[in-house]
């Protein structure tokens, strides 16, 4: 029995590997759960949770922090991406961008949504914490610090935030 579960989980991991679809071609488009800047005067913050990369999906999820505060025209989108440092790059990139694109092909969820006078009352506690962030230039898949250690590390520095990492969120336990 455990040779027949372990071929089949073998040969899954063969064929997901085998797709023709690199990261290059994955869909990084707009998921349409974000609430549009030009129709949402209120301040948001949100934090998303997307199935990783390739075989990792199976096991964890990637996360980040999307903030705007009232009246703003756009998100500001805070993460750490691993693939910078390689690149000689901060992990930690702040950027204006659309806050719910795919992950790579994986669709984002949002797994914190706070709006209004409270979100705009912790964005500059979040942004804070952002520019404070301990780890800009350091990265490491497991046990961290990664992609999940920064929201959680946020979080912790905001307490008021509440936020809850999901539990495939593997190496957010780092900031602790």
């Amino acid at each position: 029995m455990l040779k027949r579960l372990s071929a089949i989980f073998l040969l899954a991991a063969v064929v997901a590997g085998c797709s023709n679809d690199g990261w290059q071609t994955a869909s990084r488009e707009s998921a349409g759960i974000a609430p549009a800047p030009a129709d949402t005067p209120e301040a948001v913050v949100q934090v998303y949770a997307a199935d990783a990369w390739g075989w990792r999906g199976i096991f964890a999820v990637h996360t980040w922090i999307a903030i705007k505060p009232s009246n703003a025209d756009s998100y500001t989108v805070h993460e750490v991406v691993g693939w910078r440092e390689r690149r000689g790059l901060p992990v930690l990139r702040s950027v204006q961008d659309q806050p719910d694109r795919y992950w790579f092909g994986a669709r984002p969820e949002v797994i914190y949504d706070l709006r209004g006078a409270k979100a705009d009352e912790l964005i500059p506690k979040i942004q804070s914490a952002v520019e404070n962030y301990p780890w800009k230039d350091e990265y490491r898949v497991f046990p961290g610090p990664n992609s999940n250690t920064f929201p959680a590390w946020v979080g912790l520095q905001v307490p008021e935030m509440e936020l809850d990492m999901p539990f495939r969120a593997i190496g957010s336990g780092w900031a602790d």
